[in-house]
């Protein structure tokens, strides 16, 4: 049942007695589901949604406790947010099955669905992905690496105003191509809700072990992007020998992750980068979501 709240985008929907945020366009199927990664949410992917609109039912949502959806507790499980997104998706009348399309985080969320509710999934597009395995791909450093990175995330003081200044020219920047109605508040909503990222990520190693612990997927078309550029930020904690062994590594854990299933495809996006590859590469995105619709 919808609910009357102001949104930018879309309709909020009564699941599980919280206000989820939704918006479907387009027409046909199988609808493609979009899962945001971690401190990002459903209109970060206004661009994908709007082109994706052109050939297919495209869904944009914001997980409980992120956008402008109502707020809840985090981190939370993998099963539970897959849990809840099943439960969105028959409150607003969208049936499967569903091409997920899960970026970064939003990417375990996408393989637990697929976990849980095989019958429900037509394709799985997994954009930059973590994964359960990731270590065993990388050199033994990384992993202090990452410990510093999640340190220094966590610790991070609140925003000066010139801070807030430059941030907001940036978001503005990124998100030129949205319209006014969505851009100035989305851009707002990062500048204010940043550490949304630190508190859905608590639990990494919880929902890795769910994953490896969850069974396997089903079969289904598969597609893996991976982002090869550069994260500038990765360069304050580590060498740049690290920095370019780890992103080796983390090529070769998702040519594994495709190798792995019986119609798994890996593709390498040499000019995009891990936190912004659907408005770098947005083309790529696009060609993924045909390309599984097509094989499905």
């Amino acid at each position: 049942m919808p609910v009357t709240r102001s949104l930018p985008l879309g309709r909020a929907h009564e699941v599980a007695g919280g206000a989820l945020a939704l918006d479907r366009a387009g027409a046909g199927g199988p609808p493609v589901v979009v899962l945001p990664g971690a401190g990002l949410v459903g209109l970060d992917y206004l661009n994908v949604h709007t082109a994706a609109a052109e050939f297919t039912t495209s869904v944009l949502y914001d997980r409980a406790g992120t956008g402008w959806s109502d707020p809840v507790a985090l981190p939370r499980t993998a099963a539970d947010v897959a849990t809840e997104l099943r439960d969105l998706l028959r409150a607003a009348g969208i049936a499967g099955p569903y091409v997920l399309a899960g970026h970064s985080l939003g990417a375990s969320y996408a393989r637990r669905f697929a976990q849980l509710f095989p019958a429900e999934v037509a394709g799985l597009l997994l954009l930059d992905p973590g994964h359960e395995d990731l270590f065993a791909h990388l050199p033994a450093e990384a992993a202090g690496l990452n410990d510093r990175m999640k340190q220094a995330a966590a610790e991070l003081p609140d925003l000066t105003e010139s801070q807030l200044r430059s941030a907001r020219e940036q978001y503005g920047a990124l998100f030129a191509e949205w319209p006014p109605e969505a851009r100035e508040p989305l851009v707002e909503h990062h500048l204010t809700t940043w550490r949304t990222v630190v508190a859905e990520t608590a639990n990494e190693d919880a929902v890795y072990a769910e994953l490896r612990d969850g069974g396997e997927l089903p079969d289904v078309p598969l597609i893996v992007l991976t982002a090869m550029g550069r994260n500038p930020y990765w360069t304050q904690f580590g060498s740049e020998e690290l920095i370019e062994a780890a992103q080796r590594g983390i090529r070769d854990l998702h040519a594994s992750i495709a190798a792995g299933v019986p119609r798994g495809e890996h593709r390498v996006l040499d000019d995009a980068t891990h936190q912004f590859l659907h408005i770098e590469r947005k083309d790529a995105v696009l060609r993924a979501i045909r390309d599984l619709i097509a094989a499905g």
